[in-house]
């Protein structure tokens, strides 16, 4: 398992908002921002972590089955949407100069997650950073292209 390099590397921004108040303040997150709330991971994210998220955009999810994520949304599937959320998170503070270095993360779900690089671009787990380094307080917030479900056993 690869290691961050820099956790000590804090945002440039010197907006004081935690990554949870990130994602909803970007219109880009709304349904991220939805799942971290019913999954109860927000007060989490509230904390000191330092965590870096990849969260999938709301143009991501809309690429799920038709249905997937209204179904990740009801009671009695909470713990398949708190696996799904903690797939997207890593513990630590990197940006995606950070990511770009690394060869393969695991994710606080427990996720092994590849990392590629191509030329400039960073792909985790197959899924693009298409707006990376976003500052929080907390950590970093990088945009994905994907929604990355865990495989259930």
């Amino acid at each position: 398992m690869s290691t961050i390099s820099n956790l000590n590397t804090a945002p440039t921004s010197t907006d004081a908002k935690n990554l949870v108040d990130t994602a909803a303040a970007n219109q880009s997150f709304r349904t991220f921002s939805k799942a971290l709330r019913q999954s109860g991971l927000s007060d989490t994210l509230r904390g000191t972590g330092p965590f870096t998220v990849f969260a999938p955009t709301d143009e991501a999810f809309n690429k799920l089955p038709p249905g997937k994520f209204d179904e990740l949304m009801k009671s009695e599937n909470k713990d398949e949407l708190v696996s799904l959320v903690n797939n997207h998170l890593l513990a630590g503070r990197s940006n995606a100069a950070d990511v770009g270095k690394m060869t393969n993360i695991k994710m606080l779900g427990g996720k092994s997650a590849p990392i590629v690089l191509d030329g400039i671009k960073v792909s985790i787990d197959g899924a693009r950073l298409t707006t990376p380094d976003i500052a929080s307080s907390n950590g970093w917030l990088h945009g994905i292209d994907k929604v990355n479900v865990p495989t259930t056993h």
